[in-house]
């Protein structure tokens, strides 16, 4: 991998993925440009490269260095650099947590559904000086990016929980079982702490977004026993990791030319022109 000499306009791709570092290793060709955008620098450079014979844009969420808690990610940097790029079709890879008891860990869920618990986030691209965007999220996923998701798992055999309702929580810290609890009773499956803003800044950017999620533990108030620790969470992200990795590139390989087909994401201002102007 290099840092790319060539300007954000000649580097481009036209997926682009979110993830943690495990991701890296699986592009070809790939170089890294740095990128400025008006809501300050995203979490690390793009690195852009060749995956499953498609352009991708890869962007680790919390930095290359994992320097970023949940709570302080730039995703409005983020999601506007990927644009900049000419990305119009976004997937993560997320853990998270289980509310059922199940879904244990290692099961990976495809969500259709957010419940949002986060604060103190900038959470939108219209402020006081671009005006307002009232956008529809009322389906806050890609239905064309998760009928390829879908089409993915069938293709690789890998088991694939197809709807999921996601809580996200402001975190660092991991819920209590209280809060665990009322997460379910909601109708919240799985939780984590990244979704959002994410998602909604996507949606905002006319950016098609898909999420895979790999559940990593059961949350405090499913389980008897000591409750979640970040240890846990990380020794059973990494043992999943290469299936999460088959499915993310089996995935890109399903996704349609161009924007998402025949979603609504691309057309989320309708005939009107959005309050800002787009990357």
């Amino acid at each position: 991998m290099r840092v790319a000499t060539s300007s954000p306009a000649e580097l481009r791709a036209e997926i682009g993925v979110i993830g943690g570092s495990g991701f890296y290793s699986l592009l070809e060709q790939a170089e890294t440009v740095r990128i400025d955008t008006p809501y300050g620098k995203p979490s690390d450079g793009l690195t852009l490269g060749t995956l499953a014979g498609r352009r991708v844009a890869f962007l680790p969420r919390h930095g290359a260095d994992h320097r970023f808690p949940p709570h302080l990610v730039p995703y409005r940097a983020n999601l506007w650099a990927l644009r900049s790029v000419g990305v119009r079709q976004v997937v993560t890879g997320s853990a998270v947590g289980s509310l059922l008891p199940e879904l244990g860990p290692g099961t990976m869920v495809l969500p259709d559904q957010i419940l949002d618990r986060t604060h103190g986030r900038p959470h939108t691209y219209s402020d006081g000086e671009t005006g307002v965007a009232h956008l529809s999220f009322s389906d806050p996923y890609c239905p064309a990016g998760r009928a390829g998701a879908q089409r993915a798992a069938a293709a690789t055999g890998l088991p694939l929980t197809g709807t999921g309702t996601l809580a996200v929580i402001n975190g660092p810290r991991f819920s209590t079982r209280a809060e665990s609890l009322d997460y379910r009773r909601s109708g919240a499956t799985i939780i984590g702490m990244t979704a959002m803003p994410e998602a909604a800044l996507a949606r905002e950017l006319a950016l098609c977004f898909t999420s895979l999620c790999l559940v990593t533990d059961h949350d405090a108030g499913v389980e008897a026993g000591t409750g979640v620790t970040h240890a846990e969470v990380l020794e059973t992200f990494a043992a999943n990791l290469p299936k999460l990795r088959e499915l993310l590139v089996a995935t890109l390989a399903e996704l349609p030319d161009g924007q998402g087909g025949d979603c609504e994401c691309a057309g989320v201002f309708g005939d009107t022109t959005p309050p800002y102007q787009l990357p």
